[in-house]
């Protein structure tokens, strides 16, 4: 049977940009991974865009969500209902995806959280962005000049049966010491393997000090997908990991959530409420961002601004209220993409 409605989800990050699909139940039927690459306007049209050709020339968009470092900016493009951030979008997805689960490990292409979930509420959280050791791009560096791709990466770690100890508390470090192991002759899938396990004690002992992990543990972000590092998280705290079937698209599916949870709060109050979404004709508009700063007071704040068609359409980045503007929405929410299926063409 054809979907004929649902929510869009869209998780924009500095590397990647993941766009998700459900339908009316907030169930996933369709994930879009892109690479960011330093341009978010373009990656988050470029969602819009293969989001009408994957659907139905009827589809009723009922709602939409964003979350990551640029969901202000996706928010204003495609219309957002709710606008969240990453530990709160994750952690709703975990729930909705592994029944019972307590702590949430996180690794995506630049950065690592862990969340804390009791009785299906976040109690605590932590975030590294400072180091990239353990992330998805240094795995990516280090794949790259061992001449495999990352796809290989888990399954030869796995047939590793002498693991050497890689020193894994910063990324020189770690990189200079698999140097040294290869030169001494140590076989390539055991440094691999070292390089797993490296990595996991670097996160435990960074983001995961302090913190409770207790099972159920689920495993979430691009990284999950190396079967090496999962192995290396389940040694090392003697308790199995979950890896979602969403597991690198955790964050959009949590915004597509929250946005149905959203907009029927909305129609609970009014059954008349319509989701702010504008359609996807913004894969069509021309947008662009600028900013400036306040010199009004000590504060200084960089202000960003979102053009479009030569106009400003929003402003953030203001302690106080003096740029403040409304964000209008598109009072003709298109609820089908019949008429903006030609930007698929």
């Amino acid at each position: 049977m054809q979907i004929k409605r649902g929510y869009l989800g869209f998780d924009v990050g500095s590397v990647s940009t993941n766009v998700v699909i459900t339908d009316e139940h907030g169930k996933p039927f369709k994930t879009i991974y892109l690479r960011t690459h330093g341009e978010p306007i373009a990656a988050v049209q470029k969602g819009l865009h293969e989001a009408a050709k994957a659907l139905p020339t009827d589809f009723q968009v009922l709602g939409a969500g964003a979350t990551g470092s640029g969901r202000q900016l996706a928010s204003v493009i495609i219309g957002a209902d709710t606008v969240k951030n990453e530990i709160t979008a994750h952690a709703v997805a975990a729930c909705e995806q592994v029944p019972g689960v307590q702590t949430v490990i996180e690794i995506g292409g630049q950065d690592s959280k862990i969340i804390i979930i009791r009785d299906g509420v976040i109690a605590d959280f932590a975030m590294n962005t400072v180091c990239a050791a353990g992330t998805g791009s240094f795995l990516d560096q280090q794949a790259a000049r061992l001449e495999i791709s990352i796809e290989e990466f888990g399954p030869l770690a796995l047939l590793s049966k002498s693991p050497v100890r890689i020193a894994g508390r910063c990324t020189v470090f770690a990189e200079s010491d698999m140097i040294h192991k290869q030169q001494l002759g140590h076989r390539r899938e055991d440094i691999l393997y070292g390089l797993c396990q490296a990595l996991v004690r670097n996160y435990l002992n960074n983001v995961g000090r302090g913190k409770q992990i207790t099972p159920v543990v689920a495993f979430q972000g691009g990284v999950a997908s190396n079967v090496g590092i999962r192995k290396a998280f389940e040694e090392a705290l003697g308790t199995e990991v979950a890896v979602p079937p969403n597991h690198d698209c955790m964050g959009a599916l949590g915004a597509a959530i929250l946005a149905k949870e959203e907009m029927e709060r909305k129609k609970a109050q009014d059954d008349t409420a319509v989701s702010k979404f504008k359609g996807f004709n913004g894969a069509k508009l021309d947008y662009r961002a600028t900013s400036f700063e306040c010199t009004h007071c000590p504060n200084h704040c960089e202000v960003i601004e979102i053009h479009c068609d030569g106009q400003v359409i929003a402003r953030w980045g203001n302690k106080c209220p003096r740029w403040d503007m409304p964000v209008q929405a598109n009072k003709d929410t298109a609820k089908s993409v019949k008429d903006e299926v030609a930007i698929a063409g």
